[in-house]
């Protein structure tokens, strides 16, 4: 059963909901019995020797053996068997749920799932929704864990769409995971190939966990014998439930999921990690943890998550960046590597001086960037805009060293059978590996298009620095945009200086200071005063006497000002000048249109 046809039967539950509850409250009710219904699918296979156990009196570590899970129930009812008592479904059901083991429980609890009960008897649908799920099969052997993520994915982007939700603050297209996780370990390969390898990996933003699901498979089909231990943390009560719920079923130690707002209440705190993912809601303001995050900034500085600065109150995505950094495993225990998906403010928001400026320059002067990939826009659930993946990392290669790679894919990209909310793009499966290859082999590259004679594009293809790029068809020609560059770290910083000329008085002299520090020095016009951005890699004093000093000979550069920036102009460096057609050309196309016109003219007056 495909995750489509899975979640469209769940969603069918909703018919029975209709006139009792609003359209936002569905997923109250339709997430907790599905994951109620997964639960119930895997444990029973062991039931039977279980309810032994536990007619034994034995104690939880002998019911986890036998469950073949770490964790269990153990009431001797199942959904099966519950619907088979119409007359006493409600209390049933309660104590079925307070059978399963102490972590299973806090699962519902922040699904609040005894009010749902409660409500659904009072209104008499307690038994149909109960029912229509028993009849469903969501054991693993029937839908994999890759496919019941997908549904739960699918049944959140519903339930955020109706209730006006933000449904991508939720999740991240597969995709775009498999993309973030193929760039993560392709350096690594070597590394991640020896038996019995363990290695840790966090997601600060989890969501349902979809993330930390894809790296795991990942990892098991490149090597079955490494073990990627999962670590997380998630702020929203049902998608952590979810998360904490699907961690259970494969086997991981959910005890490293916790839930809380990760930027005022590190749940992991002092913990560091070998790789680590993240897609923090773009453009979300941080006012509700702002006091506490300031208090780290000023009282902790660099000891703390946030010492390289704050940014605006607006967005909060680059705390996540800095989040990351603090759980960084030291490079001489390993070193790690991050990939975080930002929008494009985070790469140029600011000028020098400001908190995203200061961030930019903190990764970049301490050769930690190693790649930002733009992604095709209209990849999200939520979202049309530009999207970035950037990838960090404290242990460069050598080749690495002191430089930034820049790779352009939002060309790489398909339409969509059907859109999803905003998401009406994909990347396939080639893009992914085109993406990767260019990142793998750190080479600079273009991409070609090949278009015929009238213009249609024929083909493309990705042509590596050194490489012949294809040849034109007849009549028609190639196209070649840059596709992949790289920089030295030191390319993307820059001085900015304060420009001054003097005031000047009535009889038009220039004033001088009278008092203080300032007496007897030329006093500055502030309505004149200009700023300049000298890059880090030209000399002040030669910039200001080229490009200043033959337009205003009075200018002086007030150096206590002077301020050291860094951006990312992204988009600048991937620009293709296309000149404008000649304008011959031009004339014969208009006299040719002009012509055609005057002749339909004589025709309609004939």
């Amino acid at each position: 059963m495909n995750h489509q046809s899975l979640s469209n039967f769940i969603w069918s539950v909703a018919d029975l909901l209709r006139g009792d509850y609003k359209q936002s409250e569905y997923g109250r009710v339709i997430l907790p019995f599905t994951v109620l219904r997964r639960l119930d699918c895997v444990l029973q296979p062991t039931k039977a020797a279980v309810i032994a156990q536990v007619e034994a009196h034995r104690p939880d570590p002998f019911l986890i053996r036998a469950a073949g899970h770490n964790f269990f129930n153990r009431s001797p009812l199942d959904l099966g068997k519950l619907v088979g008592d119409q007359d006493n479904i409600g209390t049933n059901l309660l104590a079925y749920i307070q059978g399963f083991s102490p972590e299973v429980r806090d699962i519902f609890e922040q699904f609040e799932f005894a009010a749902q009960i409660d409500r659904l008897a009072k209104n008499g649908l307690l038994y149909q929704v109960t029912e229509r799920f028993s009849r469903i099969d969501l054991h693993p052997a029937r839908v994999d864990n890759t496919h019941m993520g997908l549904a739960f994915e699918e049944l959140i982007r519903k339930f955020a769409e109706i209730s006006n939700e933000t449904a991508g603050e939720h999740f991240t297209p597969r995709e775009v995971i498999r993309l973030m996780v193929n760039l993560l370990f392709v350096e690594d390969n070597d590394v991640l190939s020896k038996p019995g390898i363990v290695r840790s990996i966090y997601d600060p933003t989890g969501g349902t966990g979809g993330m930390l699901s894809v790296a795991g498979e990942y990892l098991r089909e490149y090597n079955p014998d490494a073990h990627l231990t999962m670590w997380g943390q998630e702020l929203n009560p049902e998608s952590y439930a979810i998360c904490k719920a699907d961690m259970l079923i494969k086997g991981e130690d959910i005890t490293r999921i916790v839930q809380g707002n990760t930027l005022s209440d590190d749940g992991h705190h002092g913990q560091t990690f070998d790789y680590m993912l993240s897609n923090p809601p773009f453009g979300v303001e941080w006012k509700k943890v702002q006091k506490a995050v300031q208090d780290e900034h000023l009282q902790q500085g660099y000891n703390g998550r946030f010492g390289p600065g704050l940014p605006r109150v607006s967005d909060g995505s680059l705390l996540f960046l800095m989040h990351l950094l603090s759980k960084m495993r030291p490079w001489q225990e390993g070193g790690c590597r991050f990939g975080i998906v930002l929008n494009g403010s985070p790469l140029f928001t600011g000028g020098a001086g400001s908190g995203e400026s200061e961030i930019r320059r903190y990764v970049l002067e301490n050769d930690l960037v190693e790649a930002i990939i733009a992604l095709p826009a209209d990849m999200f659930y939520n979202t049309g805009i530009a999207t970035y993946v950037w990838v960090l990392s404290n242990k460069k290669p050598k080749e690495r060293t002191g430089k930034v790679q820049l790779i352009d894919a939002s060309a790489f990209w398909q339409k969509m059978r059907k859109s999803l909310g905003s998401k009406r793009k994909e990347m396939s499966d080639d893009h992914i590996a085109d993406v990767t290859r260019l990142f793998g082999q750190f080479v600079e590259a273009q991409l070609a298009s090949v278009f015929d004679a009238s213009g249609k594009e024929l083909s493309r293809a990705i042509v590596i620095e050194g490489e012949a790029a294809p040849e034109a068809p007849a009549g028609g020609k190639v196209k070649l945009a840059p596709l992949s560059r790289i920089f030295e770290n030191q390319s993307f910083g820059y001085h900015t200086i304060t420009v001054e000329r003097p005031l000047l008085g009535e009889d038009g002299k220039t004033l001088l200071g009278q008092r203080g520090k300032a007496k007897g020095k030329v006093q500055p016009d502030t309505s004149l005063r200009d700023t300049e951005n000298v890059p880090l890699t030209e000399d002040i004093e030669a910039y200001f006497a080229r490009e200043v000093k033959p337009h205003a000979p009075d200018a002086w550069i007030d150096s206590e000002k002077t301020k050291v920036g860094y951006e990312i102009p992204f988009n600048r460096h991937f620009y293709v000048f296309e000149p404008p057609r000649p304008l011959a050309e031009i004339d014969a196309e208009l006299a040719e249109v002009t012509t055609r016109i005057q002749g339909m003219l004589r025709e309609l007056a004939a």
